[in-house]
């Protein structure tokens, strides 16, 4: 019998490298508990690879060479499956956010990056790496003001966002910069383009008081949680992990104020970076 092609560069290497694994897997007979055991990872991981959504390591793709007896077919592809255009720490949160159908985000400083201004951004990387050359700071407001660009699908994805009110009162690039970031945030909200809820001040402590939390559900694959923290990220699939995260964040949004007072909230605040002078 033939064995797999190598992939063509024009179409989605990572949704064909996913396909050849799941066929190789089932040729063999193997769950994807039970190849991953063999490759020293969590079943729910080779259910990522397989739905793409997240990217092949060399180790792993030799591994599957061994194990699946593809004659070196995951060697020589992995590379194609793996360029990104995003920093290597973000590129599998960034494209698992493409192929996601529900992500659901707390964030306790900032305003979340689906739903940034291109302005807001360029202030926040600038506050996050003020050395950088400028050129290099507007790749970097590109590649995210790309990801914001998964809302223009009028449904796809579901987007439950949870912010602190800390995030909307710290003023990030100047007043002008944080009235046009939440009239930003607003306007989604008002077009029904994301649920968006406000942590106040005033609910005290909260279940999520060590960070930001993003979890993200898939139609084929398991769900991902993403941490993120000072030079500390992580992806995880751990099922027990991702249930403890889903409680939380029902916690969260159980504290939050209601939508309505959220926006009003929100539209309160833009109101109030528009004057000139603080109120």
């Amino acid at each position: 019998m033939a064995g797999p092609r190598d992939l063509d560069p024009s179409s989605s290497p990572r949704a064909l490298l996913g396909a050849e694994l799941r066929h190789a897997r089932e040729r063999k007979g193997l769950s994807q508990a039970e190849l991953g055991q063999r490759v020293f990872v969590s079943g729910s991981f080779i259910g990522q690879l397989e739905a793409g959504t997240r990217r092949m390591q060399p180790d792993i793709s030799r591994l599957l060479d061994d194990v699946l007896q593809t004659g070196g077919f995951f060697a020589r592809n992995f590379m194609a499956a793996a360029k990104s255009k995003y920093e290597a720490h973000f590129a599998d949160v960034a494209e698992a956010e493409a192929q996601a159908t529900a992500i659901r985000e707390y964030t306790p400083l900032l305003i979340p990056g689906l739903l940034q201004t291109a302005e807001y951004a360029r202030a926040v990387n600038r506050e996050y790496s003020p050395t950088t050359p400028k050129e290099i700071i507007e790749e970097w407001v590109e590649g995210r003001m790309e990801r914001t660009r998964l809302l223009d699908h009028p449904t796809r994805p579901l987007l439950w966002a949870v912010l602190d009110e800390a995030a909307l009162r710290r003023e990030i690039g100047g007043r002008a910069v944080m009235a046009e970031a939440l009239r930003h945030v607003a306007d989604l909200a008002h077009r029904g383009r994301i649920i968006m809820q406000v942590l106040p001040f005033s609910g005290g402590g909260h279940a999520a008081l060590q960070g930001a939390l993003k979890l993200m559900e898939f139609t084929d694959a398991p769900p991902l949680v993403y941490f993120e923290g000072v030079r500390n990220r992580r992806l995880e699939d751990d099922p027990t992990t991702v249930s403890e995260v889903r409680f939380v964040f029902d916690l969260l949004a159980a504290s939050a104020l209601p939508q309505r007072k959220s926006l009003a909230l929100v539209e309160a605040l833009a109101e109030d970076y528009s004057h000139e002078e603080h109120p």
